[in-house]
């Protein structure tokens, strides 16, 4: 029987197995945030045990509240920051040079294929999109990644999407995304890894990847994963160029990094999205989806574009495309936030922000603030946000707030209107 990529990471990784069904795994990274690190930090602190298994596996930012709030915030940031400078973590990114966690690690080439990664975020799953297994963790195996290098878990299994056919004008890798939530349920991988296959995947760039396997949390799976290939290797040759003497030979021994053609799996789905619409969410849990053309008209106070999700250049290109000459409805609130200085630096070059502030735009800096409702966007009782960010839980950006998760061509489109509505890019 064939191995899934999971299984081979796992089998490369095993330090040992303690139980028939619990692995012990060495840890390529452990990434950290101002939110939840310096709980593990203060616990480490306590037990005497103020040290890291290797300060060059280990990324740290501060990102969520940027920069802070209030003396609470500006606590958790210190903590970090002076952990930082305690045990010579030299990537550790503060205020001007931070941006959202699963955005900026990326960027800075920290991710490869194969490589096992943990984070005490749950959309650490993003970093699948390079063929790693990356998996959101609690406070006590975060600790024990940050002082030992390891983390258990359990055996994986895995379910495989294969996606067919060609996407639409308009559609995005959000949409998909959606599209699958919503045919699987929020518990429908649960415990399990999530491969993304199949030529709708192939035809993705790296982005579009990082925004499928960022919500495959949503679905309740530990880690999301797409299969490394030229495009993975043209996203980091800047890092990997002195690893190898050509990107072919990259590409090469990256296919190691692929499930076999006779894996097994727990289950398998099929999907032909050449009629897929664009999509958003309604009420409070991500399965709860429906055409944008279904909710035209449903007002909307803010906009929000940005986050792990959809904060990306690829991302603000998109939005910028749709407001070009624009301006957002009378009594809307439009927000952008890219994702890291590089993309607010790129947007700046190509004339992104000036299209955004030319439509009404406010432009943040870099922050994870309004998607989880601490700052830089918080909703009122009673509002309504169209939103590019990857949950819609009640109370989530603001407590009594309503978030219609969407693609940034949708919120964008939505923002000109006042309503939701569809874009002109989708026919």
């Amino acid at each position: 029987m064939g191995k899934t990529i999971a299984q081979k990471i796992f089998e490369s990784h095993l330090v040992e197995k303690p139980f028939e069904d619990t692995y012990v795994l060495k840890l390529d990274r452990v990434f950290c945030h101002e939110i939840t690190t310096p709980i593990a930090i203060t616990d480490l602190v306590e037990r005497n045990k103020d040290r890291v298994f290797d300060c060059s596996k280990i990324k740290a930012v501060i990102d969520h509240v940027t920069p802070a709030k209030d003396s609470k915030t500006a606590t958790q940031e210190k903590i970090l920051r002076d952990w930082a400078c305690r045990n010579n973590i030299k990537d550790f990114f503060d205020i001007g040079a931070n941006g959202v966690c699963h955005a900026i690690f990326p960027e800075k080439g920290f991710v490869r294929p194969g490589f096992t990664v943990i984070m005490g975020d749950s959309h650490t799953c993003t970093h699948g999109a390079f063929g790693a297994f990356a998996a959101g963790v609690g406070t006590t195996d975060l600790e024990v990644g940050i002082l030992k290098g390891v983390c258990s878990f359990k055996e994986p299994k895995s379910i495989k999407f294969t996606l067919n056919g060609e996407l639409k004008p308009g559609v995005y890798a959000k949409d998909v995304i959606l599209f699958l939530i919503s045919k699987i349920g929020v518990n429908g991988a649960t415990n399990c890894v999530v491969e993304f296959t199949g030529p709708v995947v192939d035809k993705f760039g790296m982005e579009e990847r990082m925004t499928i396997c960022n919500m495959a949390v949503e679905a309740g799976a530990t880690s999301g994963i797409c299969f490394p290939d030229e495009k993975t290797v043209d996203y980091l040759w800047e890092f990997i160029k002195d690893d190898y003497p050509s990107k072919e030979a990259a590409v090469e021994d990256y296919k190691k990094w692929r499930s076999d053609d006779d894996a097994e799996y727990v289950k398998t789905y099929e999907f032909d999205l050449s009629n897929l619409e664009p999509l958003a969410t309604i009420n409070y849990k991500p399965d709860q989806v429906k055409p944008v053309r279904e909710l035209a008209g449903t007002k909307v106070n803010q906009v929000y574009i940005g986050s792990c999700t959809n904060g990306r250049i690829s991302d603000l290109r998109i939005a910028a495309e749709v407001l070009k000459g624009k301006h957002i409805a009378p009594g809307v609130r439009g927000i952008v936030s890219p994702a890291t200085p590089k993309i607010y630096k790129m947007a700046l070059q190509e004339g992104i922000i000036d299209i955004f502030m030319d439509a009404g735009f406010c432009v943040t800096n870099p922050t994870c603030g309004a998607c989880l409702g601490m700052s830089n966007g918080v909703l009122a009782e009673g509002e309504v946000c169209a939103s590019t960010t990857n949950r819609n839980f009640n109370g989530r950006m603001g407590k009594g707030g309503m978030v219609h998760l969407m693609s940034p061509a949708s919120a964008a489109a939505t923002a000109i209107a006042g309503t939701i509505t569809n874009s002109p890019i989708y026919k």
